[in-house]
């Protein structure tokens, strides 16, 4: 069985950085990918953020696309995702999202969560303006 646990949501003013953390333990020697999507209450779950583990290339959703930075750690199976430059807009709880069974890379899509079959529990990230 594979566990995510998420780290380094909080608070902070707009404009400020968060840097948040996913490690994956248990069954995880075929990683395709991991990344971070986001829920508003009330809305549907969106990508954020994604890396291929097998292509090594990333994605971003055009609303973060040069504020967020995601990159890996392959010994520690973590991915990190640095938030720069925050928005009230990004308020969300933030998931890690893990593909184990390759949909996302035989589709090489990377942005539909219906492909990924782990996720985290979920962090809060507040940016107050």
């Amino acid at each position: 069985q594979v566990q995510l646990v998420e780290s380094g949501g909080g608070l902070v003013q707009a404009g400020g950085s968060l840097r948040l953390s996913c490690a994956a333990s248990g069954r995880t020697d075929s990683t395709y990918a991991m990344g971070w999507f986001r829920q508003v209450l009330g809305k549907e779950r969106e990508f954020v953020s994604t890396i291929s583990w097998i292509r090594g290339s990333t994605y971003w959703a055009d609303s973060v696309k040069g504020r967020f930075t995601i990159s890996r750690d392959n010994a520690k199976n973590t991915v990190y995702l640095q938030m720069n430059s925050l928005k009230p807009e990004d308020t969300a709880v933030y998931y890690c999202a893990a593909d184990f069974s390759g949909a996302t890379y035989r589709s090489n899509n990377y942005i539909s969560a219906m492909l990924y079959d782990y996720w985290g529990q979920g962090t809060q990230v507040t940016v107050s303006s």
